[in-house]
């Protein structure tokens, strides 16, 4: 067997909170991506045992440096905890001080001698001394008052002795950490849902104090969401107020912030970002003494095989740019400008399934088409590869513009000459009825009957125009070439519009 002992994040820490389960079990849910068999000790310590899979991980020495690096992620967002600061003078490869050994309780005893600086004093096992062994603590004086100051030294000395001075279980946790004797440990588990309440430290009065408390609770959520390999896409930062009434005003007990990702994500800094842009634009209505973390929904989220080539710029902004940061996704950057500027201030196009030019896109809030998947039933995404988009033009007029008719042909900037056409449309036929009900002057306002020309002059260049061709009567009269039977194309001329600008 082989364990690895790490610190806890927030052992040493005077202000940590108060809340058991951030300081307990949060605290080692980072490790159980590593493996199953993680447990916590003594309230300081989290041991993992890895033999049975540090061969998935490219090996031992592998295995470790991921899990260094995994804690000093999971203590990223502490940086005045003792350990970090003493990560960061560490160098590289090696950013927390640990402890190894063939049983948990070598393990811990070496991670305590490193946090001492006294690791490389002692050579092996039996120089260790009896402090690291917590069972051992309580009759420290009395064998150092004998000679007895290292494992070594008390497993030299008579056991029936000692089990009688001292007790059988002395020998018990000696056996245990040589290996003599078997070990039982309560192995860490997640729970099945993801709701972690902590008790302030103090009493937050702004959104940056709710913030900073509530960073603890998102580095336990992202342990939650590596050991189950799933990715948050929404959650929800509750608080509770300290106050029932304010100048005799009742305020509710409690207040909630939810926040949605596009995209499923374990990126902590990402969920940081949003909280921190929604909190922003929140009013606390009293002093909040609670909060709750909570997992609203979540997702898959399946690693992806490693790329054999160096990872480049994922896009967004640059080292200079205001806004995006180095290296931020792009959905990344639509979300924190939505979640500052709002939903509706922040829109992209989405293709709808129709003919008619002025509507075959519509503008919607960013965040939803980046989630397409989960967006609103009434958005419709349609094909894009159509075959004659290439005559489309970049440019379009809304609304068309009418142009002046000589000799039945189209002027803009003098007479149009067309290159190409027609392309006819019919729709509209669908919503005709809806949108002209009640107006007898447009029957037909949503029905479209074109016939579209690519037009050319010198002055204008390439345009986009249409004929508008003559709807049908109410009386179902038939209709050939654009022109009524019975009339006249002198009684009812055709009307010009240019729709459309080359460029």
């Amino acid at each position: 067997m082989h364990w690895i002992a790490l610190p806890l994040p927030w052992c040493d820490e005077p202000a940590a909170p108060s809340g058991a389960a951030v300081h307990t079990a949060g605290a080692g849910w980072w490790a159980l991506r590593f493996t199953p068999r993680v447990a916590l000790v003594d309230g300081e310590a989290v041991l993992l045992e890895v033999s049975t899979t540090e061969r998935l991980w490219g090996g031992r020495d592998t295995l470790l440096a991921q899990v260094l690096q995994a804690w000093t992620d999971a203590s990223g967002g502490l940086p005045d905890h003792p350990a970090t600061q003493e990560a960061a003078s560490q160098p590289p490869g090696m950013q927390a001080v640990c402890g190894c050994g063939p049983t948990a309780l070598v393990a811990l005893a070496w991670l305590r001698m490193a946090q001492a600086g006294c690791a490389r004093a002692v050579q092996n096992v039996d120089g260790l001394p009896l402090h690291t062994l917590t069972a051992l603590r309580p009759h420290g004086a009395s064998l150092e008052r004998m000679g007895c100051r290292t494992w070594g030294a008390l497993r030299a000395l008579p056991r029936a002795g000692v089990a009688r001075r001292f007790g059988a279980k002395v020998l018990q946790v000696l056996d245990q950490a040589l290996g003599d004797a078997p070990e039982a440990h309560a192995w860490l588990e997640l729970p099945e849902q993801f709701a972690l309440t902590a008790e302030l430290p103090a009493l937050a009065e702004s959104a940056d104090a709710l913030l900073w408390s509530a960073s603890r609770c998102l580095t336990a959520l992202q342990g939650w969401l590596q050991a189950r390999q799933q990715g948050a896409l929404a959650l929800e930062l509750a608080w509770r107020h300290d106050l029932r009434r304010i100048d005799g005003v009742a305020i509710a007990p409690t207040q909630a912030l939810p926040v949605h990702t596009a995209q499923a994500t374990q990126d902590m800094a990402h969920l940081r970002r949003l909280l921190s842009e929604n909190l922003a634009r929140t009013a606390l209505a009293a002093p909040v003494n609670q909060i709750t973390l909570r997992l609203l929904e979540s997702a898959p989220l399946p690693h992806r095989s490693a790329s054999l080539l160096p990872p480049g710029d994922r896009g967004g902004g640059g080292r200079d740019d205001p806004v995006g940061e180095p290296g931020e996704a792009l959905h990344q950057l639509l979300e924190r400008l939505s979640a500052r500027l709002g939903v509706d201030h922040v829109v992209a196009p989405v293709l709808q399934a129709d003919h008619r030019p002025e509507r075959m896109q519509q503008w919607c809030p960013a965040a939803e088409v980046l989630g397409q998947d989960r967006a609103r039933p009434s958005i419709h995404i349609a094909d894009t590869k159509a075959p004659d988009a290439t005559l489309w033009p970049t440019w379009l007029l809304r609304p068309p513009r009418r142009l002046a008719v000589q000799g039945n042909r189209p002027c803009h900037h003098g007479l149009l000459r067309l290159l190409a056409g027609p392309h006819r449309f019919e729709a509209g036929w669908w919503s005709a009825a809806d949108e002209g009900a009640g107006d007898p002057a447009h029957p037909c306002a949503g029905l479209a009957l074109r016939d579209y020309f690519v037009a050319h002059n010198d002055v204008a260049g390439l345009v986009w125009v249409f004929r508008e061709r003559l709807a049908p009567p109410a009386g179902g009269a038939a209709q050939e070439g654009g022109v009524q039977r019975g009339m006249t194309s002198a009684a009812q001329p055709h009307r010009w519009f240019l729709h459309g600008i080359f460029g």
